[in-house]
């Protein structure tokens, strides 16, 4: 099993033979790189100063932001289906997509015009929100916006616009029944259809069963940035929890009816949470926001933290 880290000091590749896990620079020192994803022998690293691709594995890097008028990153993601197809999410609140493998980049303006009508924000910086997660069906795309609501499109990323149960709004509060959370950390849709939508928010965790026309809180008074459902089952839930975005009593927990009852994996941590969960075959790992990796085999849950001489992790992906 092989690894590429993106962290706040270069990209790392980790590599477990054996049972022993072992690491190894791959470039962009001194960088701060956000997110990365890789397939077909390419790797894409989005840092705070643009998009790099590598083609070798991670030996050498060249910029490839052609077209990214917004340089800081904060997520990156491919179409599962069609290749060549990726899109950037960047900080103030941007999307870009690239239909060239990542060569050029085009802005969906549409979506800064919903920033700049609707005045989304973050709590943290300046800037105008952020697009930091993205989730595919076929031809419908989803994007998370912080804090702003949640995109969507029905015909694979062309155009975009608010789903119906998120109103843009960046007000924090309570939502009116059927809509989602303003401050939406990221989204799954399950693979068995592109209804069944999952989203991690900083005023709780939504389901929508409707394509984002409606949503339900699943687990309420919490604050959560990272999920992962179960594709075989989308009944089985493992949540990134806190108490606040400071990561107060971070823990993670486990439903299998669909979150009707959840229960504790983890002890709490005084300022720690997940960042977020990747899945690699059947291995779950999860980043943490203290940079720390954890893991665990499926379909078992029995965390632990690995890798610790790899510090301030921000995100991981398997070529």
């Amino acid at each position: 099993m092989e690894l590429y880290l993106a962290t706040r000091n270069g990209v790392w590749l980790a590599h477990n033979r054996a049972g022993i896990w072992q690491t190894e620079a791959r470039g962009l020192n001194g960088r701060t790189v956000t997110s990365i994803i890789a397939r077909e022998g390419v790797i894409l690293a989005g840092t705070t100063e643009g998009i790099f691709r590598s083609d070798d594995l991670g030996a050498s890097w060249y910029a490839q932001s052609n077209g990214l008028t917004e340089k800081y990153v904060r997520w990156l993601a491919y179409h599962p289906d069609i290749s060549d197809l990726e899109f950037a999410g960047t900080e103030p609140a941007a999307l870009f997509v690239s239909r060239d493998g990542g060569e050029n980049w085009v802005e969906r303006p549409e979506v800064a015009e919903l920033r700049d009508q609707h005045g989304w924000w973050l709590p943290y910086s300046p800037e105008a929100g952020c697009v930091r997660g993205f989730a595919f069906h076929g031809q419908h795309a989803f994007a998370a916006v912080e804090v702003g609501g949640l995109l969507c499109s029905d015909d694979g990323g062309d155009s975009w616009q608010l789903a119906d149960g998120s109103d843009g709004r960046p007000e924090f509060g309570t939502p009116a029944a059927g809509l989602i959370h303003p401050d939406v950390h990221s989204i799954v849709v399950h693979p068995s259809s592109h209804n069944l939508l999952y989203a991690p928010t900083g005023g709780g965790f939504y389901h929508s069963n409707n394509g984002g026309v409606s949503w339900q809180p699943l687990y309420g008074n919490c604050y959560v940035r990272a999920v992962w459902v179960n594709p075989a089952n989308s009944q089985e839930i493992v949540l990134g929890v806190a108490e606040n975005a400071g990561g107060r009593n971070g823990r993670i927990e486990h439903t299998t009816d669909g979150g009707q009852t959840w229960q504790p994996l983890t002890e709490t941590q005084p300022r720690n949470m997940v960042e977020r969960f990747v899945q690699v075959d059947d291995q779950l790992f999860a980043v943490m926001s203290s940079g720390a990796l954890w893991h665990t085999p499926l379909p078992t849950q029995t965390w632990i933290e690995i890798l610790p001489t790899i510090t301030k992790i921000e995100a991981a992906c398997q070529m």
